[in-house]
């Protein structure tokens, strides 16, 4: 599966952006979806995943409460809609995916073969 975000963007603290990634390549509905950042100088980091029908969902610790992860199969997009910024939660943001009916957990980057290009969210002050 081919994988591409959008939706990044220069935000001020407090605001809320939703982030898309549109897929290419059949079979959409099996795959795990996920949302990953990274920060300058920092690892990459699992924001969020979901299952493929969209019952199963994880999310960090950090964006819990603000952060919905979201995918409409028909369409083959999954979406990440993040509100309340934060100054911390700037980053390039990645989709990725990986092949299976389960949502593993603990999730990591090195389970999802995958990958988009990246989203920049910028969060000022």
């Amino acid at each position: 599966v081919q994988l591409q975000a959008s939706g990044g963007g220069l935000v001020q603290a407090g605001d809320s952006l939703r982030l898309s990634c549109t897929t290419s390549g059949r079979s959409f509905g099996g795959y795990v979806m996920g949302w990953f950042r990274q920060a300058p100088g920092k690892d990459r980091e699992l924001v969020a995943a979901i299952n493929w029908s969209g019952a199963s969902t994880v999310y960090a610790d950090s964006v819990k409460g603000r952060f919905t992860i979201s995918r409409d199969n028909a369409k083959k997009m999954v979406h990440l809609q993040m509100n309340n910024l934060k100054l911390e939660d700037t980053a390039v943001y990645y989709c990725a995916a990986y092949s299976d009916s389960v949502l593993r957990t603990p999730l990591k980057a090195t389970d999802f073969p995958s990958w988009g290009q990246g989203t920049l969210v910028t969060v000022s002050s």
